[in-house]
C-alpha cells in the first residue's frame, strides 16, 4: 500500500484537534502545521504522535499547500482540525491506496450545524478532494476559499468526513464576515466588479438550488438558517465588492 502523509493546519484548535488525530490513527503520518497557537494545540499534536511544524499564516491555500510540501510521503489526506474521518472512509482510504485507480480522490463532507447533521442542500454532500498524490495536484494560493487544483477526473471514495462545527450563531456570523471580506478583495484585485443584478440573483439563485432543489428544507431549521446565512454571504460579497470600487472613485 503506497504510504499516506495526513496534513493540517491549525491555529488554537486544542478543542477539536484530539479526535480529529485519533481518526487518522492509519495514516503513517501526521503533519501539523501550526500559527502562533496559545491554547496548546502544538503540544496536544505532539503528544498525539504528531510532527509538528510552526509556520507564520500565509492565507489558507498557500498555508495548505506549505503543510503538504512538508509530508514525508508523496500521497497526501488533507483535513481541518474540526474535521475526522470516519471508519468507513479510513477503509476506502486504505483501499484507495492499495491500488490507486487515480491520483485524486474526492469525498463527500458532512457538516453538522446547530447540533444537527446536515443531510441535504450545500451541507451535504459537500464533494470534497482530500485525498491526492502531490505530483499530480497543489493546493490554490487563495487566500480564502482554497481548492485543490488538478487535471484529471477523480475518484470517489465511500464513506464520509465529518466536519463537527461548534460553533454558535455569532461565532458562526463572524467568521463569515471575515470570509466575506476577503473573497470581496479578491474579486476586487481580479479585476471583477459587481451591480445591483449579483445583489439581487445571487442570493436568490443559491437559495433556490440548495433549498429547494437539493432538498435544504428537509433538515430543518438548522438547514434553513445554514443556506441562509450562505446566501447573505453571497449578498454580503457583493456589497463589498461595490463599496471598494465606490471606494477607489473617490
Amino acid at each position: 500500500m503506497n504510504p499516506l502523509s495526513a496534513v493540517l493546519i491549525t491555529r488554537n484548535a486544542a478543542a477539536v484537534l484530539e479526535s480529529c488525530l485519533d481518526s487518522l490513527a492509519f495514516a503513517d503520518e501526521i503533519v501539523v502545521v501550526d500559527s502562533a497557537s496559545t491554547d496548546g494545540t502544538r503540544e496536544l499534536a505532539a503528544r498525539k504522535g504528531a510532527r509538528v511544524v510552526q509556520k507564520e499564516w500565509l492565507g489558507f491555500g498557500r498555508q495548505k499547500q506549505f503543510a503538504v510540501e512538508q509530508a514525508k510521503h508523496d500521497w497526501v489526506l488533507c483535513l481541518d482540525a474540526d474535521e475526522r474521518v470516519s471508519p468507513e472512509l479510513a477503509r476506502s482510504i486504505r483501499a484507495a491506496l492499495a491500488a490507486p485507480g487515480s491520483p485524486v480522490y474526492r469525498m463527500a463532507r458532512r457538516n453538522r450545524f446547530l447540533g444537527r447533521w446536515l443531510a441535504h442542500g450545500e451541507g451535504y454532500p459537500d464533494w470534497s478532494p482530500r485525498l491526492f498524490n502531490r505530483l499530480s495536484a497543489r493546493w490554490s494560493e487563495d487566500l480564502v476559499h482554497e481548492k485543490v487544483l488538478y487535471a484529471v477526473t477523480p475518484g470517489t471514495l465511500r464513506g464520509d468526513l465529518m466536519h463537527d462545527s461548534f460553533d454558535d450563531i455569532s461565532t458562526y456570523l463572524e467568521r463569515q464576515n471575515r470570509y466575506t471580506t476577503l473573497a470581496a478583495r479578491l474579486a476586487f484585485e481580479a479585476g471583477n466588479s459587481a451591480s445591483v443584478p449579483h445583489l439581487v440573483l445571487s442570493p436568490m439563485v443559491r437559495f433556490l438550488k440548495f433549498y429547494i432543489l437539493r432538498l435544504g428544507f428537509l433538515d430543518g431549521v438548522p438547514g434553513l438558517l445554514h443556506i441562509s446565512i450562505g446566501c447573505m454571504n453571497s449578498y454580503m460579497k457583493y456589497a463589498k465588492l461595490i463599496e471598494l470600487h465606490k471606494a477607489e472613485q473617490e
